[in-house]
């Protein structure tokens, strides 16, 4: 629904009630978030939400940014990954929140640019890619898909209204996972058996997210987005503090 792949909530989960090391919960919720964001992808196609273009630009510096996140993520300790997972979805909601109280973001999609036109947009494109890069590598270090950042940023550096945003970052997210796995798997810090069980809870939840999505403001969806990033983060600080 939100467009950032379940891992804002699969980690905890993982840790919390599993008992997974934190950088063991990252690999494999990365894992899990493969299928998320294949099954939401295809829904939001359907659609007719997701800017390929734009998403295609942005994969060439989410990807590599995956796969470096995934790499530290294996020589943190697990304390501060905790710490930093819990501190940065807190930050990203505050930012969030405020964006909504302050501008009562509205849907746009009527007024947006196309995705032929963002592509040519020289700068926007470029700032868009540039902190994309950010966006993959909280994705391979926290296991997290990237939407908490990618979202964020297509929405408040690129203009994109947030339905547009959300179907875009599912479509990007399928490639960095991929690229974060590639890691995670050279380091054995996934739990294939318990991926694949999480997997086929949310591929069913995506598919629910993504149709429920289309019938949200685009206001409510903000609101909804930041609020459940910031009870997920205030969660883990309360747990690694």
């Amino acid at each position: 629904m939100t467009g950032v792949g379940g891992g804002i909530f699969i980690v905890p989960i993982l840790t919390f009630f599993y008992g997974f090391v934190v950088n063991n919960a990252t690999g494999t919720s990365l894992t899990t978030i493969i299928s998320t964001a294949i099954a939401s992808a295809i829904n939001y196609a359907e659609q007719k939400r997701i800017y390929y273009k734009t998403g295609l630009i942005l994969i060439v510096t989410t990807a590599p940014g995956a796969y470096l996140g995934a790499w530290v993520a294996e020589i943190m300790k697990e304390r501060l990954l905790g710490l930093v997972f819990g501190v940065f979805l807190v930050l990203v909601a505050t930012r969030m929140l405020i964006s909504v109280v302050r501008r009562r973001t509205q849907d746009k999609t009527g007024t947006a640019m196309t995705d032929e036109e963002l592509v040519k947009s020289g700068k926007i494109i470029v700032i868009g890619a540039g902190l994309s890069f950010f966006g993959g590598f909280a994705s391979g270090l926290l296991g997290i898909g990237g939407g908490t950042l990618i979202v964020p940023i297509m929405t408040l550096a690129m203009g994109m209204p947030i339905h547009l945003a959300t179907a875009t970052s599912m479509f990007t997210m399928i490639f960095t996972s991929i690229s974060g796995v590639a890691r995670y798997y050279q380091a054995s810090l996934i739990n294939f058996p318990v991926a694949l069980l999480f997997a086929t809870g949310t591929v069913i939840g995506a598919q629910v997210g993504a149709y429920t999505s289309k019938k949200i403001s685009g206001r409510n969806l903000s609101l909804i987005f930041g609020i459940m990033l910031m009870v997920a983060g205030v969660n883990m600080i309360l747990k690694y503090m």
